[in-house]
């Protein structure tokens, strides 16, 4: 799974080939036709893990939504091919509608809405909306990014001055206060 997730991260699903990622792997082409059947559902079976990871690495308390897009902020850093798998899905696969696999994303909703009906979040905008602006906004550095792309082995100081711009833009975004 390593090994196809560097290779489609980098080169996508059409660019991506099975004879190096078996080669990286160590395995052959044989035991990974038997186990995925093909390598879309290979890349599938990537990106869903990923996705799987970062649900569960990050989850979402709608109180703190500073805090969940500074978590988001940090584990892409760990993970940058999270991003580009979810790119080339974009590209490839998915063009429009939602990107994540079976509703990941539902629960997250969810919460989004209890917090707008506690008075935590503004409830002037769609939950949907929020958690996909929260999210872009959270990725504001990561590879998809038209300005600037973060690095893990950027400067501490750097990731904190990002790490506070982003939690105060989040902040201010979805405060529910009528000063907000």
């Amino acid at each position: 799974m390593d090994a196809a997730a560097s290779e489609f991260a980098e080169r996508g699903i059409a660019g991506a080939r099975v004879d190096r990622i078996v080669a990286a792997a160590q395995s052959n082409k044989a035991q990974l036709y038997q186990y995925f059947g093909s390598k879309d559902r290979l890349f599938d079976a990537v990106f869903e893990s990923h996705i799987a990871w970062l649900v569960d690495e990050v989850p979402l308390d709608a109180r703190d939504l500073p805090g969940y897009a500074v978590a988001l902020y940090d584990n892409c850093l760990k993970r940058p091919a999270l991003v580009r798998l979810a790119a080339w899905m974009r590209l490839e696969r998915n063009p429009t509608g939602t990107l994540l696999p079976d509703g990941r994303d539902a629960e997250k909703v969810t919460l989004i809405e209890a917090a707008q009906a506690s008075g935590h979040v503004d409830p002037s905008i769609d939950p949907v909306d929020v958690l996909s602006m929260l999210t872009a906004i959270a990725l504001s550095w990561s590879p998809s990014s038209l300005q600037v792309t973060a690095s893990a082995r950027e400067p501490r100081k750097v990731h904190d001055r990002r790490r506070a711009a982003l939690a105060r833009a989040v902040s201010q975004a979805f405060d529910a206060s009528p000063s907000g």
